[in-house]
């Protein structure tokens, strides 16, 4: 595109399905664990330009709970990318004042792999700038179920009554909750040209503007992240309402 972004009016939020992985090793041959050590690297550019840029927040789905249902040799892979990605990253992120987050459940992860997200959760928790959040054995129907729970214990231990209930007591539970007023995504981007949200932020989504290309991740570069994020510019964004004449 041949328009530059307007610094004023950049997304404080962008989530990012990451997908193509596999069709591109595939596409060259190669297995499908070629593709996610790719996208690896793609991660780093795009953090990188997103926090020069000064977008609050980047959130990218790196596994979903149904990702689960993958090859066994696959799935051990994607679990030992965390360990390589953040023991090369860190300290860049570190320079950059990137602070680390994540959401899903981590308990499940293999212990490897759950303390190399440790380790760079807290090495980063003092860094106050851009937070990239990783999406990891998430799931949004999960997370919502668990705060469905959560609040009826709530009622059931007489600390709520059910019509206190809102909308904002809802998102006040979700685990996206600790970033604020940019607990939801302005967009949400999907690459390898699928145009659906797999379970992804489905509560937080309600308002945000999606963008899909069908560039797969492993070729995903800083152009077509600001391409994607001038598509963004281009919506007109109501909210529900009326535009503004």
């Amino acid at each position: 595109m041949d328009h530059e972004l307007d610094e004023h009016r950049l997304p404080a939020h962008v989530a990012i399905i990451m997908d193509g992985n596999g069709r591109w090793a595939q596409q060259r041959h190669l297995p499908r664990i070629a593709g996610h050590k790719r996208g690896m690297n793609v991660i780093e550019e795009i953090t990188t330009t997103a926090s020069d840029l000064g977008i609050k927040v980047l959130t990218v789905y790196a596994f979903s709970t149904e990702n689960w249902k993958r090859p066994a040799k696959e799935i051990k892979y994607i679990m030992s990318l965390p360990t390589i990605f953040f023991k090369n990253f860190v300290p860049k992120l570190i320079k950059n004042n990137i602070k680390v987050t994540t959401i899903g459940d981590e308990s499940a992860l293999p212990p490897a792999t759950q303390a190399a997200v440790t380790a760079a959760k807290e090495d980063t928790s003092e860094n106050t700038g851009m937070i990239l959040n990783f999406a990891i054995n998430y799931g949004s129907r999960d997370e919502l179920v668990e705060v469905m729970q959560r609040l009826g214990s709530f009622v059931q231990q007489g600390k709520l009554r059910p019509d206190q209930i809102t909308a904002a007591t809802i998102a006040s539970q979700l685990e996206t909750a600790q970033f604020g007023e940019a607990a939801d995504p302005d967009v949400i981007i999907r690459t390898s040209g699928e145009q659906r949200l797999s379970n992804f932020l489905l509560w937080q989504a309600a308002y945000s503007e999606l963008v899909f290309t069908n560039t797969l991740w492993p070729d995903f570069t800083s152009a077509d992240f600001m391409d994607c994020l001038l598509e963004f510019q281009n919506r007109h964004r109501r909210f529900g309402g009326v535009k503004n004449k």
